[in-house]
């Protein structure tokens, strides 16, 4: 599994507007990455629109949110909050999978492979500077920006 310390791994991912972003894309720039399950769910969109309501407080850095969800999924959910930051679009998995972030989840006694919940806060050289797993949407968004 790729944490603290690691080389962020490469990619090529659309967004909501169709632009293919790459690691390279943030060369020089601190990034938050963090991966969220599914669009318009109750925990995913708490944790969005806190990041939203905090973008103007994080200075000097790219946030952007990935899950598998498609970018027609990914425009309704950024339209539907007013969200004001990038989500990056992962269907197949290719990203998350180099994450090791595919994983079992249990809801309600049933077992189901989804999203684990993480966020990655990325160096100017693209280096892992921290990480937070298994993440509570709520008050996240916060803990990120302290930690900027």
């Amino acid at each position: 599994m790729i944490d603290t310390g690691d080389k962020f791994p490469d990619f090529n991912l659309p967004d909501q507007n169709g632009k293919v972003w790459s690691l390279a894309d943030l060369a020089g720039t601190k990034a938050v990455i963090y991966f969220y399950p599914k669009d318009d769910t109750s925990g995913c969109t708490a944790e969005a629109c806190e990041f939203r309501d905090l973008m103007p407080s994080i200075k000097g850095a790219k946030v952007m949110g990935v899950s598998p969800d498609d970018q027609k999924s990914h425009q309704k959910f950024e339209k539907k909050y007013d969200l004001n930051f990038t989500l990056l679009s992962d269907p197949k998995r290719e990203l998350i999978d180099k994450l090791g972030l595919w994983v079992e989840k249990s809801m309600y006694g049933k077992k189901y492979m989804g999203v684990e919940r993480t966020t990655y806060l990325v160096d100017e050289n693209g280096v892992i500077s921290k990480a937070w797993r298994k993440v509570n949407p709520q008050g996240h968004a916060a803990e990120v920006q302290a930690s900027i």
